[in-house]
């Protein structure tokens, strides 16, 4: 695997990613996602939501708005309890999360910690500041993570507004009317894909952590008592995409939860961490919500968030198992493990062709042979992603295909006025077909789960 940097690289020089607000200094964690950037995540949004709902007889989808009502997250806890304990070095003023530094620095899990625990541990094992070797630190001051705007046209005069900072609660409030609407029994999942925002202190790694993100995240209702079954199920087949998706199974781990650091929510959690270049990190997380949050919102909403078993004429709230992927770490990882060197060829993006941000590239060897080469390009861009590229040495092209991912590339070359077949490029192997230009359409039939 590369190094981190060198992904970084890669990314920024391929039109993966961008810095935010380059040409103004950029904004520190911020990333704009170039034309193959955006494309890959495009591809893992709808591959995720094939496999997640449409393939599933559970499952359905929702759209939550990302301004909600500020009493959600007073319901949720997230209001006045949700924040990171931070401390300064007094001598390069860097500032850093006190129970980040704890684990960096010792064998110890300060989860559940109390801000005194924490900071009487660093000054008895003279812990040292990352950035200048000092031990010298402020008090623990409680550091707020949900970004506040105002709703209103007149400043200073609007009423306070969340960016929310996670998906979860825009399903949970709205589980009743999906169950209505749709009619389904459970058990019953609602999945969604968005924009989620908090204010970190600590954000790095590229685009590991950022303070924007997005998520791929399902809550899925069921009855208590069956809830561990469904935990163990979605640990299953969360792992089993993963892998059909080309990362190494090599480099990916379930990391239960200890009792000491479960959220005070969960009857069980589990991570599903993946080895980045900077270290084993949490990829998916799987947890067993237990009933906590449609309690949380009935009681704070006076609306019962009870659910009728129409078979049993049982009425319960349900436990819900929440699998939670971020889709930039994700994303991130695809590239960590697909991106190879090759002593011949240099560096390859090996990734899954229902990945790859362009699916075929079309070259003319020859400039008179770019209008038919455009006409086959045409015809194959109105079903996959397809690049056209007509200028440089074929080699030169090809290399730059493998380069950025495209499973195939088609030749126009010099047999092609006589017997009406391109050559079609294989990126993994570098093997060769000619087929039929009459007959391309079928040939990449079974080459795309599109």
């Amino acid at each position: 695997m590369k190094k981190m940097d060198e992904i970084v690289n890669y990314c920024k020089e391929n039109g993966f990613m961008y810095p935010g607000s380059q040409i103004y200094g950029g904004l520190a964690n911020a990333w704009d996602y170039g034309p193959l950037g955006i494309e890959l995540k495009r591809n893992i949004q709808n591959i995720w939501w094939q496999k997640f709902v449409q393939e599933s007889p559970y499952n359905v989808g929702l759209d939550a708005a990302i301004l909600m009502n500020p009493q959600v997250w007073v319901a949720s806890g997230h209001v006045g309890g949700f924040s990171d304990p931070l401390m300064d070095c007094k001598e390069c003023k860097n500032r850093f999360r006190a129970d980040h530094l704890i684990e960096d620095n010792s064998n110890e899990n300060p989860a559940g910690w109390s801000n005194e625990k924490m900071e009487q541990y660093i000054k008895d094992n003279n812990l040292k500041c990352p950035n200048c070797g000092a031990s010298n630190f402020s008090e623990i001051k409680e550091f707020e993570l949900m970004f506040k705007t105002q709703q209103g046209v007149i400043s200073n005069e609007g009423s306070d507004i969340y960016l929310r900072p996670e998906t979860a609660q825009g399903i949970f409030v709205n589980f009743k009317n999906v169950v209505r609407t749709t009619r389904r029994k459970l058990p019953l999942g609602i999945a969604q894909v968005g924009k989620a925002f908090r204010n970190e202190i600590t954000p790095g790694n590229f685009i590991f952590r950022t303070r924007e993100f997005e998520q791929m995240e399902l809550e899925f209702f069921c009855k208590p008592g069956t809830d561990m079954e469904w935990f163990e199920y979605w640990k299953k087949y969360c792992m089993d995409w993963l892998l059909k998706y080309g990362l190494t199974a090599d480099n990916l781990v379930y990391r239960d939860h200890e009792a000491s650091e479960l959220s005070h929510y969960s009857a069980g959690t589990v991570d599903i961490e993946y080895q980045f270049p900077f270290g084993q990190s949490e990829l998916w997380g799987i947890a067993n919500r237990t009933d906590y949050d449609l309690k949380a919102h009935q009681v704070a909403s006076k609306e019962s968030m009870e659910y009728h078993d129409p078979l049993t004429n049982e009425k319960y709230i349900p436990y819900v198992i929440e699998p939670s992927l971020g889709l930039n770490r994700v994303l991130l990882a695809f590239i960590c493990d697909a991106l190879v060197h090759d002593e011949e060829r240099g560096d390859i993006l090996k990734i899954h062709p229902d990945l790859a941000p362009y699916k075929i590239c079309v070259m003319p060897l020859q400039k008179q042979q770019n209008e038919q080469a455009f006409t086959i390009y045409q015809a194959l861009a109105k079903k996959y992603m397809v690049e056209f590229e007509a200028s440089g040495n074929i080699g030169k092209r090809y290399k730059r295909q493998d380069l950025i991912g495209t499973p195939y590339c088609v030749t126009i070359d010099f047999d092609t006025e006589n017997d009406d077949c391109v050559t079609i490029r294989d990126r993994d192997t570098t093997e060769q077909v000619r087929v039929k230009i009459a007959e391309l359409e079928n040939y990449f039939l079974d080459k795309f789960n599109l």
